[in-house]
C-alpha cells in the first residue's frame, strides 16, 4: 500500500492521481497512475464491491480488449454469431430510444441464457424511476455475439484468459472490478442493431464488475456504453448509475476526502445540471441550475438543497441531495436528476408516430391513425392527445389516437385540402425546466380532402 501511494504523490496529474489511489482498495489491486498524454479511452471505475459508493473516479484503459486470436467458429455458429433480436418493441425506432444488449462469453450453446440475463437487466433498469413511468419509450435489441469460451478474462483471477467475442476482461488497468472491453469489436455488434442510443455488455459471470464508457460514439450515434455481470446485482446498479452519465448528462456527486488536489474546487461553474458552485441562497437568487427544486422532497430521502461535495471535491461544489444514485448504488435518482433523465429520454424518443402513412392525401373513407406510448407511473397519468385541423383545435377529439376523415366532413365541403394533426404532450410535474418542458411534446400531421 506504500508503494501505491508513493506511486500517486509522484503521479502528474490530480485526476490519474484520484484513480489510482481509489483503487488500492481491499479486494482491488492499484492501478498504475495516467501520464499526460496517455493513450486509449477514459472509463469510469466502479466503487468496490463491499460499500455503497457508486464510482471511484476515472482512469484511460485501451481501446482494445485482452484475449487471443480467436478461432474459427463452426458453420453453425457463425449462423448465429451476429443474430439480432428484439427483446422489447414498443415501436419504430426512429421514435424511440434503442437500447442494445451485447453479451461476451456466452458459447452458441448458452445464447438463450444472454436472452435471458438481457430481459432481466432491463427489468432492473426499468424498475428504477424515470426508466419505470417512461419504459415504453425505449426498445431493446439483443445481438448474439458468439464466444468459442464461456465466461471472460480475469474471472477469477488476473491470470485467467478466455476467448470471447469481445475481449471483456476483469483487472482492467490492475484494478479488479473494472471490466473493460475491445470498443471495435463492440461497435461491429452494436452496427447489426437498426438503431442504438445505448450500449449494455454482459460479461457472461456473477463477479462484480462495471465501467463507464460515456463518449458518444463518433460512427454509430449512442450516447454511451456502460459493461455489467450478468449475474452480479450490484453489477446493475453501476450500468444504471452509467446512463445518469451518458443520458442525463449528470455529473458524480461522490467526493474523497484525504486526497491531494481534491481538497477544494476553485474553477468554473460546471456545465453538468446536478454540480455546481452557489450555496442555495445564491442559486435561488440567481435563479440558476436546480433552483425550482430548492426545499422539495426527492425521492432519494431528504430535501433538495445544495449539499457541499461532489464531482469528486470535498468543498466548493454543491449537489442536489445527500444521498442520490450519482453518489451511492442502490439510492433512486434525486428530483433533478429525473429531470435531467427525462430530458435525456426525449433527446431520442417522440411521444407520437403516424400509424396511417403521411405521405399521400387522406380521403372521406381514411382514418387516420397515430400510436402513442402509455406512461406507467404509479399516479396514471397518461400524455395528452389533441386532434387539430388547420391548426384549430378539434377539442372533441381530445385523447383519442384516431380520427376518421369522415367525422370531419363538415369541415371538408369547400372541396380544398386541409391539414390534420395530432399532437401528444407530456405535462408530468418532474419537469421543472421551461426549456426541457418544450421538448415533451411532439406533432405529427396529415393532408385530407372530401
Amino acid at each position: 500500500m506504500r508503494s501505491a501511494r508513493r506511486r500517486v504523490l509522484a503521479a502528474v496529474g490530480a485526476a490519474a492521481a484520484l484513480a489510482a489511489v481509489l483503487a488500492a482498495t481491499p479486494g482491488s489491486a492499484a492501478a498504475d497512475p495516467a501520464t499526460p498524454g496517455r493513450a486509449g479511452v477514459e472509463v469510469e471505475i466502479p466503487g468496490p464491491e463491499h460499500g455503497t459508493a457508486a464510482g471511484a473516479g476515472h482512469t484511460r484503459v485501451p481501446q482494445e480488449g485482452r484475449a487471443r486470436p480467436s478461432s474459427r467458429l463452426s458453420a453453425a455458429e457463425e449462423a448465429a454469431d451476429g443474430e439480432v433480436t428484439k427483446l422489447v418493441d414498443n415501436g419504430s425506432t426512429a421514435d424511440r430510444l434503442d437500447i442494445v444488449v451485447v453479451g461476451d462469453g456466452y458459447t452458441a450453446a448458452e445464447l438463450d441464457r444472454f436472452h435471458a440475463d438481457a430481459k432481466e437487466k432491463w427489468a432492473e433498469v426499468a424498475a428504477v424511476e424515470p426508466y419505470t413511468t417512461y419504459q415504453g419509450l425505449f426498445n431493446v435489441w439483443a445481438v448474439d455475439a458468439v464466444s468459442n469460451q464461456s465466461g471472460v478474462s480475469g474471472d477469477p483471477g488476473p491470470e485467467i484468459v478466455r476467448d470471447t467475442a469481445l475481449g471483456s476482461y476483469f483487472w482492467c488497468d490492475d484494478i479488479e472490478r473494472l471490466l473493460c472491453i475491445d470498443q471495435d469489436k463492440v461497435d461491429g455488434y452494436v452496427a447489426k442493431a437498426p438503431e442504438a442510443d445505448l450500449v449494455l455488455v454482459l460479461a457472461n459471470s456473477a463477479k462484480y464488475g462495471g465501467a463507464g464508457y460515456n463518449e458518444p460514439s463518433e460512427t454509430l450515434g449512442y450516447e454511451g456504453i456502460s459493461t455489467a455481470s450478468a449475474g452480479n446485482e450490484k453489477s446493475g446498479q453501476v450500468a444504471i448509475h452509467e446512463t445518469g452519465h451518458s443520458l442525463g448528462k449528470l455529473a458524480d456527486e461522490y467526493y474523497y476526502p484525504g486526497y491531494p488536489g481534491y481538497e477544494e474546487y476553485t474553477g468554473p461553474e460546471p456545465a453538468e445540471s446536478n454540480s455546481s458552485t452557489l450555496a442555495a441562497g445564491d442559486m435561488s437568487g440567481q435563479r440558476a441550475k436546480w433552483h425550482r427544486w430548492l426545499g422539495e422532497e426527492s425521492p432519494d430521502g431528504g430535501s433538495v438543497g445544495t449539499y457541499e461535495g461532489g464531482g469528486y471535491y470535498v468543498t466548493g461544489l454543491y449537489r442536489p441531495t445527500d444521498n442520490s444514485l450519482m453518489r451511492s448504488l442502490g439510492k433512486p435518482f434525486n428530483l433533478p436528476g429525473i429531470e435531467a433523465m427525462i430530458a435525456g429520454f426525449y433527446r431520442h424518443a417522440k411521444v407520437v408516430t403516424a400509424v396511417t402513412p403521411t405521405d399521400r392525401t387522406l380521403r372521406l373513407k381514411d382514418t387516420a391513425k397515430a400510436a402513442v406510448p402509455r406512461l406507467r407511473g404509479a399516479d396514471g397519468r397518461q400524455l395528452r392527445i389533441r386532434w387539430y385541423l388547420d391548426g384549430r383545435e378539434l377539442k372533441p377529439f381530445g385523447g383519442r389516437t384516431r380520427v376518421r376523415v369522415s367525422d370531419l366532413a363538415l369541415w371538408l365541403l369547400d372541396l380544398r385540402t386541409h391539414t390534420l394533426a395530432v399532437t401528444a404532450e407530456d405535462r408530468t410535474p418532474a419537469v421543472r425546466d421551461p426549456k426541457i418542458a418544450g421538448t415533451l411534446k411532439h406533432t405529427t400531421g396529415w393532408k385530407i380532402r372530401l
